[in-house]
């Protein structure tokens, strides 16, 4: 009366996988990960004041450049 052994673990899961189907369990499996992120997020934005800086928006461009000379600032 022990605990299930291996073998008992991979047939059930050998079931889940034949009755759910592999897309439907990533599908569940990304639901659940975006909850968890957006409860995380929730959890930081209830913590931390509002001082904080807003995102900056990019309109897509890349700039690139080469830097001359370091400078003290």
């Amino acid at each position: 009366m022990g605990s299930f052994s291996i073998w008992h673990w991979l047939i059930v899961l050998l079931i889940i996988l034949l009755v759910f189907g592999t897309k439907k369990l990533r599908n569940i499996g990304a639901d659940l990960g975006g909850a968890v992120r957006g409860f995380k997020e929730g959890m930081k934005e209830g913590t931390s004041e509002k001082s904080e800086t807003p995102p900056q928006v990019t309109s897509g461009q890349t700039i690139e450049g080469e830097v001359k000379e370091k400078t003290k600032s």
